[in-house]
């Protein structure tokens, strides 16, 4: 993720020691967006923040310096204030609620963003049965690359089945997955190799793997144990997928605008929302991030 530059770092003082201190800790966070993206844009949004308030602060001293004829004002009282300033807007920032929490949901939603499990009705997908991409930086991930990498062939199969573009399905299993690092899993640990989340109904007579996952009832998010269908390996998953969205009345939409051309990614994304896909309110505008983020990462691929 891009960080602040050191100019924008609250309380930033002039001098060597000062700079040097400031670059120890832009370091720190930059190291820090490597390790957990999610803290370094919470802490980068508080950042802001401090420094919005230290800018109202300091222009609230200047409008009443101006009025003011204080004759013991000089440039020690004035550092002193610009101090206290700074001390005021570290203290007034942060809170749940305030500025920093604004600016770090638009970061997140501008870098990608991390979903809650979620679940849908017996024998149809779940929503984000496990947690979706987290916030990334401007550089593609290996973790992301490899998964496309990985699924792409058996997403092409898909699509001759389907007419869904593979890097649809492939984003898709992305998100389910949360780029395979939260597949879901066998009693023994093992992958179920269900990429797409489907749960698995009366008419399922395979394999199951049950497991604790989000159910959104009545817009709330309530955790619960559901059965979903294990596969052989991660074609089956791509395959039953595909036989899903074609055996399957409530997606013949999807499937007719796959098949027309006339789909993007939104369009894609919200169509299977309105077919009753995913229980998460939000799916259609997590998946279509992540679908954009998918053609992203086979852009670089093929440059």
């Amino acid at each position: 993720m891009n960080l602040p530059s050191t100019q924008l770092l609250p309380g930033v003082a002039t001098g060597s020691a000062a700079t040097a201190a400031d670059a120890r800790a832009l370091a720190a966070l930059r190291n820090g967006a490597a390790r957990d993206p999610r803290a370094a844009i919470k802490e980068t949004a508080k950042q802001f923040e401090t420094l919005f308030m230290q800018q109202l602060l300091k222009g609230m001293r200047d409008a009443q310096a101006a009025m003011s004829t204080d004759m013991l004002s000089n440039q020690g009282t004035q550092l002193g204030n610009d101090m206290l300033d700074a001390e005021y807007a570290k203290k007034m920032s942060g809170t749940p609620g305030g500025l920093a929490d604004v600016i770090a949901r638009q970061l997140e939603r501008q870098l990608g963003n991390v979903t809650p499990p979620a679940a849908s009705a017996p024998g149809v997908p779940a929503s984000g049965a496990t947690s979706s991409v987290g916030p990334q930086s401007s550089t593609a991930t290996q973790r992301q690359l490899d998964f496309v990498q990985r699924h792409s062939e058996a997403a092409r199969a898909a699509e001759a089945q389907t007419g869904i573009p593979a890097s649809f399905m492939v984003a898709q299993a992305a998100h389910e997955s949360g780029w395979g690092r939260h597949e879901i899993k066998n009693s023994d640990g093992s992958t179920s190799f269900n990429l797409f989340g489907i749960k698995a109904g009366p008419s399922w007579a395979g394999r199951v793997a049950e497991v604790t996952t989000t159910e959104f009832i009545d817009g709330t998010a309530r955790k619960v144990t559901a059965r979903f269908r294990a596969y052989a390996s991660y074609e089956d998953s791509f395959n039953d997928y595909a036989r899903l969205m074609k055996d399957s009345p409530r997606y013949s939409r999807v499937l007719a605008d796959a098949s027309a051309g006339a789909m993007g990614a939104a369009g894609f994304a919200q169509g299977l929302q309105r077919a009753g896909y995913a229980t998460d309110p939000a799916y259609a505008d997590k998946l279509t991030r992540v679908i954009n983020t998918t053609l992203r990462l086979q852009r670089v691929m093929t440059t």
